[in-house]
């Protein structure tokens, strides 16, 4: 009986997206052959190529493609400025009047 040999496969590995993108950016800079990315980063040539491609297609939206953001509403935080300087005014000049709130230097 002959008994087959062990594959030589490596088995699956999930890579976390900071590594893709080192992966990804490493190739873009072109100053290595896919060779040397491949043995540096122990990945396929193919992996490389379909992270590359897809930082490529997807680059536009880390520059903000979305959706301007809303304007703040500014008339409510005035108001409560306003009424906050009120009650500071009234509280010092009432304190001042009962001696308890020394002169300004």
């Amino acid at each position: 009986m002959v008994k087959k040999k062990a594959s030589a496969r490596r088995p699956r590995r999930a890579h976390n997206p900071a590594f893709k993108a080192r992966v990804a950016l490493a190739a873009l800079r072109e100053d290595r052959t896919m060779a040397e990315l491949c043995e540096q980063f122990e990945v396929h040539p193919n992996q490389i190529a379909d992270w590359k491609g897809r930082l490529l297609e997807r680059a536009a939206e880390v520059f903000g493609s979305g959706a301007p953001p809303e304007p703040v509403n500014l008339a409510p935080l005035h108001a409560k400025i306003g009424a906050l300087t009120l009650e500071n005014d009234f509280l010092e000049s009432a304190l001042t009047k009962a001696g308890l709130l020394s002169a300004k230097p």
